[in-house]
């Protein structure tokens, strides 16, 4: 699955890993926070290194759907719910001052964009309460949101109310991730990707340590999505959340503006012009049918739906190419951006953007930034101290409460159904993975490209036994939504070990004679195989 913006993406070339150096700050993870931090350090005259598992915008950042806006379907009218109005102006504002950066660097840096009217719209009359709440809010936030009349709503999607915001931006983000990390390279600034941080220390200095040795620094940012330590226990204060996209190729006309429904099943909608994006390959992009991490059924379910309903819209659409990406809500619905508790201040993170990271994440990188350099308070924007002074509510309390629940409930029900399926097992077909027990331990067997492997089925970080992911061909973790391939390999998440791949184990094959043609082992068959005890987290 790969995202329509890197069908024709530039790559940018990081240097070699050095182990032992040393630098003022290292940034851990190339995207849109972690570059957009890396930028305005370098900028000021520090010494900066970023470091990767992957390539720039690996991740979030390279698939989402390009949408830069300050009206995000019910974001403002859910914050507004539970806590007061000046937060919600202050998260506005926050969003208002990363997207006015991020616009500023794309004039400069020349990534085009389009500007285009954002709406929050509702799919049923039900949801017009939704539309009328967001009104409320964003009013309150200083947003200039304005009705839409009957005469504007588009008649290719089932809308029954609406709210919009014009001038906002449809950008394409791994042309910009990639353009941001061109100029933190031209500012000086160091580069290592495929260099994967398994590890933080804080003392006697800040360090990380990688599989090719570590370095120290004076400062460190984690820009991972998930914080790969569990200082804070901040795994536990978010919930992973996947959506997907598909690009299409459409004829006819196209919606203009940014769509996004506040009721039912979640619908994203954009078009893709030669501003914002390789409008050569697609030119119609809908998302949505969002869910927990682990917690679907057939994650590929929710792409067909997608493909489905655009059909139905859209006669003549084709799909062309689907994507997923991950992001994390926390449970007060803010994120969380700041010092990492016991780390002394020498240790700083962000997380927790809901999905809408291309505002957030720039927006935690002026904070972050500001922190750094100890701009006096009096100097920094009022909504960074509004933020970082907020109150948890019980609301918040009740969120968090209800998710741990939920987690305990997975934890227990995923080891009791791993229990229920022994081996031996079929061989899984092409594209499918099963959770069986072999022996006690759930092993998680899988058949991708025609081979077929076993791993260890129980996530790295906190003893979750995963489940498969049919769209993308992974095993997620329902319990804080870290996420591996087929051979064990880490992808992400708060893991930071790879699964245990395991061996083949003989006598384990199926000796029914109408299974004979599909029996294998429940160990890999792959020619090579490794045997490794069950690896726990060492992230500290």
């Amino acid at each position: 699955m790969t995202a329509i913006w890197k069908l024709e993406a530039d790559l940018v070339e990081g240097t070699p890993f050095e182990p032992g150096s040393h630098h003022d700050v290292i940034v851990v993870g190339a995207g849109v926070t972690g570059l957009s931090t890396a930028l305005m350090l370098a900028r000021d005259g520090h010494d900066v290194a970023v470091l990767d598992a992957g390539e720039v915008a690996n991740l979030a950042t390279g698939s989402n759907t390009g949408k830069l806006s300050l009206l995000q379907g019910s974001t403002l009218s859910t914050l507004r719910r539970h806590h007061p109005a000046r937060l919600v102006r202050a998260y506005a504002d926050a969003n208002r001052d990363g997207v006015e950066w991020l616009l500023g660097f794309a004039d400069s840096a020349g990534v085009p964009y389009s500007h285009r009217t954002a709406y929050s719209y509702a799919q049923t009359p039900d949801g017009a309460e939704c539309v009328d709440a967001e009104w409320d809010a964003a009013a309150e936030a200083g947003l200039p949101l304005r009705r839409v009349a009957a005469d504007e709503l588009d008649g290719s999607v089932p809308m029954t109310a609406a709210v919009a915001l014009d001038d906002q931006v449809a950008i394409d983000p791994q042309r910009l991730a990639v353009a941001l990390a061109r100029a933190f390279l031209a500012a000086g600034g160091t580069l290592h990707t495929g260099a994967r941080v398994t590890r933080v220390h804080v003392v006697p200095k800040p360090r990380v340590w990688t599989p090719q040795g570590s370095a120290s620094a004076d400062r460190v940012v984690l820009a991972t999505a998930a914080p790969i330590t569990d200082r804070g226990l901040y795994f536990a204060k978010v919930r992973g959340l996947r959506s997907s996209c598909v690009a299409f190729t459409f004829d006819g006309p196209v919606p203009e503006g940014l769509y996004l429904s506040v009721d039912g099943a979640t619908k994203s909608i954009r078009s893709i012009t030669p501003d914002d994006g390789p409008a050569d390959i697609a030119q119609l992009i809908v998302g949505g049918n969002g869910f927990p991490v682990g917690r679907a059924e057939s994650p590929q379910a929710a792409i067909d739906d997608l493909v489905r309903w655009t059909r139905a819209h859209f006669p003549g659409a084709e799909p062309v190419a689907q994507w997923s990406a991950q992001d994390y809500q926390s449970h007060d619905l803010m994120p969380f951006v700041g010092a990492m508790p016991r780390s002394l201040g020498r240790i700083r993170f962000a997380t927790g953007y809901a999905k809408w990271g291309l505002s957030n994440g720039p927006a935690a990188a002026l904070r972050l930034t500001a922190e750094i350099e100890r701009v006096p308070w009096r100097e920094r924007p009022e909504w960074m101290r509004v933020i970082a002074t907020r109150v948890t509510v019980p609301a918040d309390l009740a969120r968090g409460g209800v998710e741990n629940l939920r987690i305990g409930w997975e934890a227990a029900s995923g080891w009791a159904g791993a229990q229920a399926v022994p081996t031996p097992v079929r061989r899984p077909a092409e594209g499918e993975g099963v959770v069986a027990n072999r022996g006690g331990h759930p092993v998680g067997i899988s058949t991708v490209d025609g081979t077929t492997r076993a791993v260890s089925a129980v996530c790295t970080h906190l003893g979750g036994v995963l489940s498969w992911n049919d769209a993308e061909r992974s095993w997620d973790c329902p319990l804080h939504a870290s996420r591996f391939a087929p051979d064990g390999t880490r992808i992400e998440g708060p893991a930071v070990c790879d699964l245990a791949r395991l061996p083949r184990v003989r006598g384990e094959e199926r000796e029914e004679h109408d299974d004979e043609e599909h029996a294998a082992p429940v160990g890999s068959v792959e020619r090579e195989v490794h045997s490794s005890p069950i690896a726990a987290s060492s992230a500290g």
